[in-house]
């Protein structure tokens, strides 16, 4: 059972420098799995401890933890000013993704533009796919969760999450929670129920992306083009690791003090004659 205790032992052992699972199972007593479970848990949940596996699939395979630190998210001036700029941002329009986008390496990068409706995704997005590729965890940039409610094909994209919480996937996500959001909330929070699981995570924040990030693997960025087609938007995909990293981190810094949705929404409740269906 992981108490505050351990999660505290385990940390501060981390936080000092590296370890390898083998060394923080030894300090806390516990077998290899156990620790490795640990790790894994407190990592998909408080994004304040990173994993890195060595010579991965060879007999002499290394797996280490080490100090994700989140508060020094900026390695370079421009990452600096970028999340100077991200603190202010309160909506979609204040800040462009193309901002980042701009930085990365040409051959870590592309972009595409496409038009779609909020309830219909198109082949070329597939984000059924995007999501599918998803094995440890899916961090998510939201507005009002409108995709909840969107179909590509005949598949409803929730099925999809239902489909990863299934086999464990740890999803977070930030959004606006508010009387217009509540209900895609409460959806999405209903997979939690149906499964017996508590993979699904919401809070409430206002930021200006809308993105998913799928484990280490690329960060898929929306953005509305500016212009009289309000059915046209650009789709940024990141998959240099830095970037991806950098972006993650940005992401855990606005979680980590964010209030949860199912306090809000309980907050917005009790406001007298407010009726949620």
């Amino acid at each position: 059972m992981l108490d505050t205790k351990t999660v505290k032992k385990i940390s501060e052992f981390i936080y000092t420098k590296p370890r390898t699972i083998q060394e923080i199972a030894f300090h806390i007593q516990k077998n290899w799995r156990t620790a490795d479970a640990y790790v894994e848990k407190i990592s998909k949940e408080q994004g304040i401890i990173a994993v890195r596996t060595f010579r991965e699939g060879t007999r002499g395979a290394l797996k280490i933890a080490y100090w994700n630190n989140i508060e020094k998210i900026h390695s370079s001036e421009f990452q600096e000013r970028l999340f100077k700029k991200i603190e202010l941002a309160r909506n979609k329009n204040d800040f462009s993704p193309f901002d980042i986008y701009q930085y990365v390496p040409e051959n870590k990068r592309n972009a595409f533009l496409e038009e779609q409706t909020e309830e219909k995704i198109t082949e070329k997005q597939d984000l059924i796919n995007a999501l599918r590729r998803t094995e440890n965890q899916l961090l998510i940039f939201s507005g009002n969760l409108s995709w909840v409610n969107a179909v590509q094909g005949k598949t409803k994209i929730i099925n999809i999450f239902e489909e990863l919480a299934e086999n464990n996937v740890s999803i977070k996500i930030l959004c606006k929670v508010d009387l217009e959001s509540i209900n895609n909330i409460k959806k999405m929070l209903e997979i939690n129920y149906k499964l017996k699981k508590e993979l699904i995570e919401i809070k409430h924040a206002e930021q200006p992306f809308r993105a998913f990030i799928v484990d280490n693997k690329f960060v898929r960025f929306k953005e509305k083009r500016s212009g009289r087609d309000k059915n046209a938007f650009i789709f940024y995909n990141i998959i240099d690791e830095e970037w991806i990293e950098w972006i993650q981190k940005v992401f855990w810094n606005i979680f980590r003090t964010s209030i949860s949705a199912e306090k809000r929404i309980k907050d917005i409740e009790t406001i007298e004659k407010i009726n949620i269906k």
